[in-house]
Parts: C-alpha cells; structure tokens; sequence
C-alpha cells in the first residue's frame, strides 16, 4: 500500500481535501479546500484558511458565530455527491455486491461498465493493492468523470485499475486471457450478451454477479445463465434499507426508505466438462416467445441519456476535484 492510500483519510485537514460541512440545522455542503478561498452561506463566510490545518471532526465558526462540523466524507459520502456521468450503484447495493461476489484482497475483477466510478471504488478498495480492476465501458465521456471521481476521492491513479473503452463482449477475449478472473460484477442494460466471454474468462469456481433494475431484465439474464451450462443456479435478491429514528423514548422508523434500486443474480462458473446435477422442483413457467424477447431489448427497456452539455460540465467538476486532490498529496510529500 502506497503512503498516498495511507494519508488519504487521516490527520489534519489538508489543501485539496474534500470536507464535508453540517450547519445549525443539519444542511451538509462538501467544499473542496482551497487557500484563499470562502465558502458562502446566507448565514455567514467561512474562509477555507479557517479549516486547513485543524484536525478531522472538529467545529469551525465562520464570520458571524454561526458553527459548522467538519468532517472528511467517508466513501459512503463521497459517492451520493460526486459529479456523475451515469446513474450510480447505490451503497446498499455495493454491499451487497462485495458480499454475495466474494471480493477479496488480491482478486482479479472485472467490472462492466464503469458509470460514474462510484462501485469501482468500493472494488478498489476490497481488493487492496494486490488485486487488479478490469473495467469496461462503452462511454468515453463516461469513462473520464469515472477517473476523475476515482482520482478525487485516492489522491491518485491507482496503477492496479484499467479501463477499456468498447463493448465487453469485444474487448474481454482481447485483455484477458481464458480463466484468469476470479469475479465478474456486470451492470449493464444486457448481461446476457455477455455471458459467453465472461463465462470464458472466468476461473471455474470463479462468481459472476449482474446487477439489474427490471424485472424482465431479471428473468432474461437467469434463463442466458442456465442455458449456458457453465453455472450453478443462479441466485436473485433485492435488498432494501430503512432507516430508525432514535431519539430518547421516541423510538419509530423513518418515514421514507431506500426502496427498489435494482436485483442482483449470481452464479459460480462451473469446472469445464462438469454438468449440474439436475435439481427437482414443480415445473413453472420458464417459456418465452420472441415478442417476449423484443420486450427485453436495449431499445424497449431505453437508456437514459445525458447531454453534451450536462457532461462537459460534470467531466470539469470532476477533472478539477482530481487536480486539487492530486496536488494534495503532492504537497504533503
């Protein structure tokens, strides 16, 4: 593990640090910091100056006597307000998927697409600086805030993280040779055009993860994983989240909650030649038409698609978060 990765989240408040304000009434703002720089609120200014040096969790008081927390966002922070590119796996999801893929230090991952960064860096950090971060993306504009992100919230580029620009289907036969991956995370509109060449470079034993939002989705990608013959059962969950208020005797839970984000189906890649034991169930409805199939297409489901002009302004949000956090480091060294 480098000094960079050892630093990042500790010690005193540091140029380029990211920092995450509470005000009076529980308001968060994250400022990047900056020397000579203030952050404005219509409760005061707090100059930037104020908090470099002083050690995490402390409370700082801008120009009026109004007081603020400061803290270093934990990851978990860092992903819900980082400039996005593309819709983000959300923290409960990205538990899940470190949990039921089995990540662990020193694992060979690969990550389909990358979308914003955010699960990418909850991968980096399982698998530790002895594992490798294959990820794949057809979006370059993509791609450069998913760096950005990742270099923001390090301090620097990881040297065990690559991203291939390109369909996986394409490029994974290209980059990585067969039955060399210990674990597949694919989070894509369909998993199941890929599971031929994840199913070639997975090692046997190896977990192949998709993560889907519909149900259709779901379904379609369970029946690719069976048909193939390479898996065990494919196994589908949903995970929600509420949350608890606890104050005293006033003791409920929230009236709002992490609801539906999306499933996650996993399977272990089998040994070559090995076939599963059948399993006796009821039979159910596993059939499927091609008008069925037409429902499940890229093109039914849609794509969300953000503007030229959205993305070049979040690609600067993102490249101008990395410099600062760069030179952070830079400087401390």
């Amino acid at each position: 593990m480098s000094d960079n990765q050892v630093i990042q989240n500790s010690g005193p408040f540091r140029a380029g640090d990211r920092v995450q304000l509470t005000g009076p009434k529980g308001k968060l703002n994250t400022i990047t910091l900056e020397p000579g720089k203030t952050f404005h609120t219509h409760r005061g200014i707090l100059e930037h100056d104020d908090i470099i040096g002083l050690p995490d969790a402390s409370v700082v008081t801008n120009n009026v006597g109004v007081e603020h927390l400061a803290l270093r966002p934990l990851l978990i922070d860092f992903v819900m307000s980082m400039p996005r590119g593309a819709a983000i796996i959300y923290p409960k999801d990205a538990a899940q998927i470190l949990a039921q893929a089995d990540i662990f230090p020193g694992a060979t991952v690969v990550e389909a697409g990358v979308g914003s960064g955010a699960l990418s860096l909850w991968l980096l950090r399982a698998i530790g600086p002895a594992g490798h971060l294959a990820s794949f993306e057809r979006r370059e504009e993509f791609s450069d805030v998913a760096r950005s992100n990742v270099a923001t919230f390090l301090g620097h580029d990881p040297q065990n993280w690559s991203i291939t620009l390109g369909d996986l289907a394409d490029t994974l036969p290209e980059t990585r040779p067969s039955q060399s991956v210990d674990r597949v995370v694919l989070d894509m509109l369909a998993p199941w055009e890929c599971i031929d060449v994840v199913s070639a470079a997975l090692k046997p034993g190896g977990v192949l993860l998709c993560y889907v939002a519909t149900v259709t989705q779901l379904s379609r990608v369970a029946e690719a994983i069976r048909a193939t013959g390479n898996y065990t059962n494919p196994d589908s969950h949903e995970t929600m989240v509420r949350g608890w208020h606890v104050e005293g005797l006033a003791v409920r839970p929230d009236h709002r909650m992490i609801g539906h984000t999306g499933f996650l189906i996993t399977a272990r890649r089998l040994a070559p030649d090995t076939i599963l034991p059948e399993l006796k169930r009821r039979p159910s409805k596993t059939d499927f038409s091609d008008a069925d199939v037409e429902l499940w297409t890229p093109g039914a489901l849609g794509e969300r698609s953000v503007s030229a002009k959205v993305m070049r302004k979040r690609n600067r949000t993102a490249e101008n978060g990395a410099a600062l956090s760069k030179a952070r480091d830079l400087d401390a060294g």
